[in-house]
């Protein structure tokens, strides 16, 4: 190390950056597969899942309809214990307005959804107050967690207590027991449950079998087997029930539905990294794809660094051929050479392992604000060190074995006349390990181009509606009957070009509302058409964009409008009507003509088709979206929460802004693309360190040719074509390479978009270019210092 202070830099550096991104994706990947682990009925408890083939595509949901749980207790003994959640928005009590029945002023808090009380105990929730069987056994009770019980009822047991929601001081909710906060590595992150004990969100919705809002939740006896399980409760749930229901409304596609629709058991334990293709799914979840793709990248780095200690190590085998020849002569075997050149390697290793460490412990904080966790080193774990230890022995054996054994061969009459060098200078093996660097990083290099030009797409291209300067209010339910009046006053402000007042918007954290649409009179002939269906005002368009290709909007003096509806172009395309103008269509209960279309906007994320959109004129009032007209925003919205005040004093306003709503619905991808992005810089940086090294080495073994062909009429250009010349090819090969592996893997990553870039030429012309420049720079300037020198300094001992 002291000889060679650059080469053991470089290594060290090297397995460091290596260390350093294992150790981070480590703590990732052991964070994210410990969701749920501590219910300690695990291996038998699970959540229904839908699943739907329909033109080739299939659908996966975990909406069922209000019945199915008391249906599977009653006629399934395999089903020890069944309990279903609600947290779907279109019914409220996920957000809430909250207050002591004693105080005035309200405070917002999110994370609650509806449950019964049977949830809690196949969840195995732990509480502090109460019981997780009975808590929410009563009507009208609500479970909230220790944090809110400390907040509101700071150090008493609040069971009895009420509380006001929503300033419905007529069904005021008593809390029947309280929680322990959900840990961060569990699935489910509610704050609360409401109960759903004497609930029905409308006359006959809990024994409807036409309406699908509730996830279910069971927990099976010991030893039942799930396939066969699955297998039967499906064919028995869709004969019994479902099937007859749809016959019961006049449905015409039952023969599909039985052919293609299945439910399935999907465990607990799966939930939070499994999730991924589930449509509606609102609960908080990962991507074990993910998870196993950033492994994979760091392992990656960790080989290159590895590769650059074999190179090196094999590289510098001419300038150690004559100590092994002078240890051999000596009297030293082979043996005892190996173990001095793997206690070299393990050295290298150890020293690594510290500063990769101290490398990871610096970057942590970077990593979770860019990966949105909470990560932190295990400090006090007892298995931290031994593992450190044996992972450290592990790579230092791996990295060294082979060099030790390489260098340990050499002959003594050999290597002490000086032959060994000359078959030094070039090696397969190294010009191998060098191609394979390169295009793992240049591999990383496309895939980081290509999610950011999907991520720009994404946030740049056109949605079908302005994003731009609105601002979204939310918890505008607690005005009531004031709301108009509200938004006469918003009216009223300079700042403000339009207001509509709709929960409803084109943002995925929205109120959503999936309903079955057919034309008038076709409903036993046709098949359903599967469409959103969204309330709205008569402002609505306008405050957010959105253009009427056909007929008209809605107004407020034309008493016919309370039955007509404006559609998207995708619901004129399924409805298959050439003039969709006063033609009715129906749900079954309301008969809606439609008097005009808008052009299809993106009101989900551009993953997913644009699928068909009903809109109706009626009240949805606990969002309030005010479109600006000036780019002073301070003074806007200090104007807006003004006016707030005069119909809330009790009550903050809370708000967003529009288009940073849409941008977060694509937070996952914006992660990825820093990790993508940071991961690659390393490669590139760990390969061209590598690089580095062995193009110094290499300047330094063919200085007296360097020096002879300058003497002889060699010119700069020619000496530095010379040195640059080799490495600048195996580079090209690392590009021809890594272009058809790079297209296939991003093909694949962007065929979970609908709505996706297409991968041209530029893209990989750009990151070859990149990488060309970066290996240029790299052993240009060993290249020039070599070519520049004095070729006397090299050629005075000739």
């Amino acid at each position: 190390m002291q000889k060679q202070k650059m080469y053991a830099a470089i290594n060290i550096g090297g397995f460091a950056i290596g260390i350093a991104a294992c150790i981070l994706i480590s703590i990732y990947i052991r964070n994210e597969t410990s969701y749920d682990q501590t219910n300690r009925n695990k291996e038998n408890v699970y959540r229904v899942l839908g699943k739907m083939t329909m033109a080739g595509t299939t659908f996966y949901g975990t909406s069922f309809q209000p019945p199915m749980s008391k249906a599977l207790l009653s006629d399934f003994p395999q089903v020890k214990k069944a309990g279903r959640i609600m947290h779907n928005r279109l019914f409220g009590g996920t957000e809430n307005q909250i207050r002591r029945t004693d105080q005035v002023n309200n405070n917002y808090e999110a994370g609650f959804c509806f449950a019964d009380s049977s949830t809690l105990d196949i969840l195995d929730i732990p509480m502090v107050y109460g019981s997780n069987i009975t808590a929410l056994k009563a009507p009208n009770t609500v479970v909230i967690c220790k944090s809110l019980a400390d907040k509101y009822f700071p150090k008493q047991n609040p069971i009895g207590k009420t509380l006001i929601f929503n300033n419905n001081t007529q069904k005021p909710l008593t809390i029947g027991g309280v929680m322990q906060d959900f840990p961060a590595n569990s699935h489910m992150q509610f704050r609360g449950f409401i109960s759903l004990s004497g609930l029905g969100f409308w006359d006959g919705e809990q024994e409807s079998w036409y309406s699908s809002n509730y996830g279910i939740y069971l927990q099976m006896n010991p030893g039942v087997d799930i396939d066969a399980f699955s297998k039967k409760m499906s064919d028995h749930i869709l004969d019994e029930y479902v099937i007859p229901s749809m016959k019961q409304n006049g449905q015409a596609n039952t023969a599909e539905v039985r052919k293609n629709a299945h439910l399935i058991l999907q465990p607990l334990t799966d939930i939070y990294l499994k999730s991924y293709n589930i449509e509606e799914d609102h609960i908080k979840h990962g991507d074990a794809r993910f998870i196993w793709l950033f492994a994979g990248i760091a392992g990656f780095i960790l080989i290159l660094a590895c590769i650059n200690f074999l190179n090196l190590s094999t590289a510098r085998s001419a300038n150690r051929a004559r100590e092994v020849g002078v240890r051999k002569v000596i009297g030293s075997t082979r043996a005892n050479l190996i173990r001095q050149f793997l206690t070299e390697s393990l050295l290298y290793s150890f020293f690594s392992f510290v500063l990769g460490v101290v490398l990871a412990a610096s970057a942590l904080p970077v990593f979770n604000n860019v990966a949105g966790t909470q990560l932190a080193l295990p400090w006090m774990e007892w298995w931290l060190l031994p593992a450190l230890i044996s992972s450290a022995i592990v790579i230092g054996l791996i990295a060294g074995i082979y060099p030790a054994f390489y260098l340990s061969y050499f002959k003594p009459a050999t290597t002490l006349k000086g032959s060994i060098s000359m078959g030094t200078r070039n090696s397969g093996l190294r010009s191998g390990l060098v191609i394979f660097q390169f295009t793992v990083s240049i591999v990383l290099i496309i895939g980081t181009a290509v999610i950011f030009k999907q991520m720009q797409y994404i946030l740049n291209s056109k949605i079908g509606f302005d994003k731009e300067q609105v601002v979204t209010i939310e918890g505008a339910d607690a005005l009531g009957p004031q709301t108009a009046a509200f938004k006469a006053e918003l009216l009223n402000l300079p700042f403000v070009k339009n207001v509509t007042v709709s929960d409803f918007l084109p943002i995925n954290s929205t109120k959503r509302n999936g309903n079955s649409f057919y034309n008038e009179g076709r409903e036993k002939q046709d098949a359903p058409i599967r469409s959103q269906h969204w309330v709205i005002d008569e402002n609505y368009l306008a405050t957010l964009g959105i253009k009427l290709s056909d007929g008209r909007n809605f107004r407020t003096d034309m008493p016919t409008d309370s039955q007509a509806t404006i559609v998207n172009r995708s619901m004129v395309k399924q409805l298959g009507l050439k003039n969709p103008l006063g033609k009715v269509i129906t749900n079954g209960y309301e008969h809606l003509t439609i008097i005009g279309v808008v052009d299809d906007f993106y009101y989900e994320s551009l993953k997913q088709q644009v699928e068909p959109l009903v809109m109706i004129l009626g009240n949805s009032n606990s969002m309030v979206s005010v479109k600006l007209k000036s780019s002073d925003m301070r003074a806007a919205i200090a104007a807006i929460n003004s006016t707030w005040k005069q119909f809330q004093p009790h009550q903050t306003m809370r708000y967003d802004f529009l288009d940073q709503s849409y941008a977060a619905m694509y937070s996952d991808v914006k992660s990825t693309q820093y990790i993508f992005t940071g991961f690659s810089v390393l490669a590139i940086v760990v390969a061209c360190l590598g690089l580095f090294a062995l193009a110094a080495f290499m300047a330094e073994q063919r200085s007296k040719e360097v020096s002879i062909r300058k003497v002889l009429g060699a010119s700069v250009t020619n000496l530095f074509a010379l040195l640059t010349g080799n490495f600048l090819k195996l580079v090209l090969i690392s590009l021809v390479i890594a272009i058809p592996i790079g297209w296939l893997a991003m093909n694949k990553w962007l065929e979970d978009y609908v709505y996706r870039i297409q991968l041209s030429w530029d893209i990989f012309a750009i990151s070859g270019i990149i990488v060309i420049i970066i290996a240029l720079v790299t052993v240009c300037w060993q290249a020039v210092s070599a070519a520049l020198v004095n070729p006397i300094k090299n050629l005075r001992s000739e």
